[in-house]
């Protein structure tokens, strides 16, 4: 189909109108599911089909999830398509998980004709109510010549700012409208919505003399640097700076994991040094990161001997959660240079050597244990440190959610940014395998790997059919402790070893894989678990490797629920 981004006007349908937005803003792929009430845009989609991708899904929840790995991965606006009723609704999940994770998303949802709203139509409900609280900005539209603005206005809020997922709805009879279209304008600014704060070059001064007085700064990444696409500009003030640098589960990949600054990860299950270095610095700097719960532990122990310096774009997140002594509003790729430009070149060996006889004492009581086990049953950790060894850091990393998750974080090597994708914020169990889908569709030039437990697995496993359809070339690796494990955790650690409900049945994953015509393999001996990795690796498209762990062993270190960063324990031992 021809691009018909032009002054003259002609005679489009609104369902034709939506796909020419989604040209002139560069999308490529669609995620989605037809339904009755979005009957219209699929069949203009009939026409695209040389311009316009659409993988089909085999459930909702998938195409966002799908759309998100698609997004992180690639920094660009995943999109989604779906029906009204239960189409609609089974999106919530994904986009409150782009919302907390900051997914740029647009998302279309059909709705039944404008004259059938409010009357309980068939598939009809009030998608806008539902969906307000899990979307940055949502819109219902009835007529055909609201969408070249609401379309454009979409991709700008997806993307800007802080970033995160929008839904527009459109009746069918605006699908089906024919209306007079005169070309697409792309959205750069709205009146009422400033999304780049202008940075304050008096906080870049203070927070520049904090620093340079500081004798034990330190730094923690968090995503809003990939958001930011401020990596380089990170790096730059990172090494000027001579500080050290851990980050957040979603701040992992902004910095090098082997950089000699590179101290490790913060929070519950984040590395020891980090932690309780935390209560021991006397300036605290964070940049584009929240303060979560998980990292923070309790609030009213949290670095209460420290300055903090908090560089952010969202002002809401600004003494949210912990107070700030400068708060640094803007994006971090204009803020960081500011910041690096005032700042001494400085180094600081005896702190660094804090961190590293930290880092030690972490790996005698508890790394190699994990990752060079002596006990017959195989541990998630020595799965993750050969699939190290064999990708060396260059891979994409997809995990769901659970004791797999917090493993693979711990001991995975990323090298590049946005090759690690997880569901931070919201904890979604069954996110990787569409996630991974979708990453595939990133146009990374990196193998994709979906790491996840025997749980998760099962709560997308239909998304096997999708790799069946479309071939993208996905490395499943289930880790199957026959548990889910987190819980089970829990309970073994905080609740007696009353076990409810937590050991868990699961089908023969390899079987289940060749039902789709997917090839796999299942390790249970340590001695097949090399070979099995590198034939998942190098087998030619998509591969399902299931490897049998430990079904009681525990992720630590851990910082207990209601305890302070202080008090993380290596181990269950009293």
């Amino acid at each position: 189909m021809k691009n018909l981004n032009q002054s003259t006007a002609i005679e489009l349908s609104g369902s034709r109108i939506i796909l020419e937005a989604f040209l002139q803003e560069g999308v490529k792929t669609i995620f989605g599911y037809p339904g009755g009430a979005i009957i219209p845009i699929y069949d203009a989609l009939y026409d695209y089909k040389d311009q316009l991708e659409h993988i089909l899904v085999r459930h909702e929840q998938a195409a966002v999830h799908a759309a998100q790995g698609l997004a992180r991965v690639s920094g660009k606006v995943g999109v989604v398509m779906a029906t009204s009723g239960p189409g609609a609704t089974n999106l919530v999940t994904g986009l409150a998980d782009a919302l907390l994770d900051n997914t740029p998303l647009v998302c279309i949802t059909g709705q039944v004709f404008e004259h059938l709203l409010g009357t309980d139509a068939f598939q009809e409900i009030d998608v806008m109510n539902i969906t307000s609280p899990v979307t940055k900005w949502n819109y219902q539209v009835t007529d055909a010549n609201e969408l070249p603005e609401v379309l454009a206005k979409a991709f700008y809020i997806a993307k800007s700012g802080r970033p995160g997922p929008v839904l527009i709805d459109i009746t069918k009879n605006a699908q089906l409208q024919t209306v007079f279209y005169k070309g697409y304008s792309p959205c750069n600014s709205l009146r009422s919505y400033k999304p780049d704060p202008v940075p304050s070059l008096e906080s870049v001064k203070q927070a520049a003399e904090l620093i340079n007085h500081a004798v034990r700064p330190f730094i923690i990444a968090g995503q809003g640097i990939m958001l930011g696409k401020a990596e380089r500009e990170f790096l730059e003030f990172a090494e000027k700076s001579g500080i050290p640098i851990a980050w957040t589960v979603l701040g992992m990949g902004t910095f090098p994991t082997d950089h000699p600054q590179a101290v490790g990860m913060v929070g519950m299950h984040g590395n020891y040094g980090p932690n309780i270095l935390t209560n021991q610095c006397d300036l605290l700097i964070a940049v584009g990161m929240r303060f979560d719960d998980r990292v923070t532990g309790r609030l009213d122990q949290y670095a209460k001997q420290a300055k903090i310096i908090h560089l952010e774009i969202d002002s809401s997140e600004i003494n949210k959660n912990v107070k700030v002594d400068v708060p640094v509003l803007g994006n971090c790729k204009e803020t960081l240079p500011l910041l690096t430009g005032l700042v001494q070149k400085r180094e600081y060996p005896e702190w660094h050597q804090r961190f590293k006889d930290c880092m030690e004492v972490e790996r005698i009581n508890l790394i190699n244990e994990e990752l060079y086990p002596e006990e017959k049953e195989i541990t998630m950790g020595e799965v993750i440190r050969c699939l190290n060894e064999m990708t060396k850091g260059e891979a994409v990393i997809v995990t769901d959610v659970g004791q797999h998750q917090m493993v693979t974080c711990r001991y995975s090597n990323f090298q590049q940014s946005r090759t690690n994708v997880t569901s931070g914020g919201l904890g979604t169990m069954g996110f990787c395998l569409p996630a991974a889908i979708g990453a595939a569709y990133g146009e990374r030039d990196l193998p994709i790997i979906a790491v996840m437990g025997d749980g998760g697995a099962q709560m997308n496993i239909q998304e096997l059919g999708t790799i069946m359809q479309y071939h993208p070339e996905v490395k499943i690796l289930i880790l199957n402790n026959s548990y889910l494990g987190m819980v089970r955790q829990w309970q073994e650690l905080f609740h007696e070893e009353r076990y409810s409900s937590v050991e868990i049945q699961s089908p023969e994953f390899v079987q289940v894989a060749s039902g789709y015509h997917i090839q796999g393999k299942k390790v249970t001996q340590r001695e097949d678990l090399k070979e099995a990795l590198e034939e998942m690796l190098t087998h030619k498209g998509a591969f399902l490797l299931e490897v049998m762990t430990g079904k009681k062993h525990n992720v630590f270190p851990m910082i207990p629920q209601g305890k302070s960063v202080s008090e993380i324990v290596l181990n269950n031992q009293p």
